[in-house]
């Protein structure tokens, strides 16, 4: 209680600084100066936060690689950015996931290096918005935006504006209330560009167990507007029913008024499957999505009703990585920000796969994060390449895209994510000790549904079970007991994405039984072994 008491008290505090932290005149100037600044601003942070910082796990990460600052310098201003980078990442430079989260030891030529996240952080001079990264962390891995990095980002999306012309319909979103703060702070954000959102509908879960977060939800909503911020109250949709948001959009379309709607990607899938079943016109609808991978039975079941679907790609703990634009019809290619964030990939063995993946690395180029990372995966893979497109992002000098993205140790079904060795703990761990069985008994698959991504628990028969209510609500329960798990727990339940089967835990060719079995797990990508966009 009391870290949630502080954490939203931080919150609170990161909503005044956020709306009165001053604007920048020209945001496209801005990206231009730290595109041409990015290496240098690269090797002060490295000297600044790294080397001169003994505590730093990079600091022995480095010294292990026999690579001391003046050798960085150098390489950066002969060789580039990205080849040094690859250079850093075959030489031990880097943290797996699991090593960033402090779930497994980082550990190079045989010697263990103290690490937890704390490390990383960078104390923010000024106040920020603090957020949960993640669904389901047991100790809330939170980090704060500074507001002068939440002014930066506006560029971004002032360049998404011009690029779907936005300033022309009307933005809502259909976005999580608390613990998640990003319904708040793309309020805030739209209203400091002249676009305020019109509407914000959510999935609130249960006043049992989501009535606090309703309650705080609702007063950092009226603290924010009464600092002027044109946050609007949420509108909690009912029980595994999107029609509202539909029809919603429909009525502001005969209005002559067309929607430009934020959400993550299966949610956005059903209120355009709701359009349908309803034969609701929403046709002209922009979505702009996230949170999870935008796969083609998804996209056109959004194109299905006469809308348009484009991908965002943003990781908590680094900031945006890249927008999709108007060229961008397949797949689920963006946009890469490089001026705000190096990224480049390696070949690895996916751990829960078994399989060859080209797992993103990801390095932050801004000194006004929260945190310097440097070739830091995420569980996620992708293809990087040049992009060929004219639009706003390329008339800004974004010409690289990153494509056919997924995460391949963590489940990002309805844009919660859930991290491969949170979830093992429940199928190995709580769950033979509540219903019997032991590992292997349980698997979790993340698959595609008709409209949205389905999770399935299966549980073996040879367990006889005598009621999968019980095992679904007690997975449940378990997932709430972690700081944010709630969140997770309530839009499956309100979307009924959850379903517990007894049937055999399905096999790998090679006979392995895999607890989890998600939608990327077993995307094999072709790369060089370290391969950086430039």
């Amino acid at each position: 209680m009391i870290r949630e008491v502080r954490y939203y008290s931080q919150m609170l505090a990161g909503v005044y600084s956020q709306t009165r932290v001053r604007g920048v005149s020209d945001p496209a100037s801005a990206i231009r100066e730290q595109m041409r600044l990015r290496e240098e601003r690269f090797l002060d942070l490295a000297q600044q936060r790294v080397f001169q910082n003994p505590r730093n796990p990079y600091h022995q990460l480095f010294r292990l690689a026999g690579c001391g600052y003046e050798d960085l310098a150098d390489g950066v201003r002969t060789r580039g950015l990205s080849e040094t980078l690859a250079a850093l990442a075959s030489e031990g430079v880097y943290l797996s996931n699991d090593e960033f989260k402090g779930q497994t030891p980082l550990i190079r030529a045989g010697r263990e290096i103290p690490s937890s996240p704390g490390d990383y952080a960078v104390s923010v001079k000024s106040p920020g918005t603090v957020s949960l990264s993640g669904g389901s962390r047991s100790a809330g891995n939170r980090h704060r935006e500074s507001a002068h990095f939440q002014v930066y980002k506006e560029g971004y999306h002032a360049i998404e504006n011009a690029e779907f012309d936005l300033q022309r319909r009307v933005r809502i979103q259909l976005r999580p209330i608390l613990p998640s703060s990003m319904g708040i702070t793309h309020a805030i954000r739209a209203g400091r560009l002249g676009q305020p959102v019109e509407h914000w509908f959510a999935v609130a879960g249960k006043m049992a167990d989501s009535g606090h977060y309703r309650a705080v939800t609702r007063v950092i909503v009226q603290a924010g507007r009464w600092m002027g911020a044109p946050i609007p109250f949420p509108t909690y949709l009912p029980d595994n029913d999107f029609s509202p948001v539909a029809r919603w959009i429909a009525e502001r379309k005969r209005e002559g008024k067309p929607c430009a709607l934020w959400s993550f990607v299966s949610p956005a899938v059903r209120v355009a499957a709701a359009a349908r079943d309803l034969n609701l016109d929403i046709s002209g609808t922009i979505f702009l999505v996230g949170g999870e991978s935008l796969t083609e039975p998804k996209r056109a079941a959004i194109e299905a009703s006469g809308s348009q679907v484009y991908p965002r790609y943003y990781i908590n703990e680094i900031g945006p990585i890249g927008f999709s634009c108007r060229s961008m019809r397949h797949g689920d290619g963006v946009h890469l920000f490089h001026d705000s964030v190096s990224v480049g990939s390696r070949i690895r063995i996916a751990p829960l796969s078994g399989q060859p993946v080209n797992s993103l690395l990801f390095t932050n180029l801004l000194p006004l994060v929260s945190r310097f990372l440097i070739n830091v995966e995420m569980d996620d893979t992708g293809i990087i390449e040049p992009a060929s497109c004219s639009c706003a992002f390329s008339a800004a000098g974004f010409h690289t895209q990153i494509r056919d993205i997924s995460s391949y140790g963590k489940m990002t079904g309805q844009g919660i994510t859930l991290f491969g060795t949170d979830v093992l703990r429940i199928l190995e761990i709580a769950l033979p000790e509540r219903f019997g069985g032991v590992p292997g008994d349980y698997q979790l698959v993340e698959s595609e549904g008709e409209r949205q991504t389905d999770v399935v628990l299966r549980v073996s028969p040879r367990l006889g079970l005598r009621s999968t209510v019980d095992v679904r609500e007690f997975f449940l329960d378990e997932l709430r007991r972690c700081f944010g798990g709630s969140l997770a727990a309530r839009l499956w339940k309100h979307s009924e994405g959850i379903e517990v089967l007894v049937e055999e835990p399905s096999f790998t060719r090679t006979g392995k039984v895999l607890p989890l079995h998600l939608l990327g797990s077993a995307a094999i990508q072709t790369a060089a072994p370290a391969e950086y966009a430039s």
